[in-house]
């Protein structure tokens, strides 16, 4: 009688090794990939930033909607006339004095 050392089969170790590869591959692909969840965290930092900078320019819209129609014909604002006037033209009153 003798006696045969068992060793495993090449064909499991190939099995075993590429299984291996494969979900450490896809392990790697699910944290850092293209649609991971690094990935994704950066994509909500960004809409946070993005939805912040779509309220001030909304604000921004709504302030200029404001000054619009406040200038408008149905509606003349004399003070914020008076402001245009002084910053664009440069208008002054004939009682104030300029001093630069």
């Amino acid at each position: 009688m003798t006696t045969q050392r068992s060793r495993p089969a090449l064909g499991a170790l190939v099995f075993f090794g590429t299984a291996f590869a494969l979900a450490i591959y896809f392990m790697f692909a699910a944290v850092q990939g293209d649609y991971g969840l690094f990935r994704r965290i950066e994509i909500r930092a960004e809409k946070a930033a993005l939805m912040n900078e779509l309220h001030e320019l909304q604000t921004e819209v709504a302030r200029m909607e404001n000054l619009t129609e406040r200038l408008s014909d149905e509606y003349l604002d004399l003070d914020l006339l008076d402001q245009q006037a002084r910053d664009v033209l440069g208008l002054i009153r004939s009682d104030e004095i300029v001093i630069r």
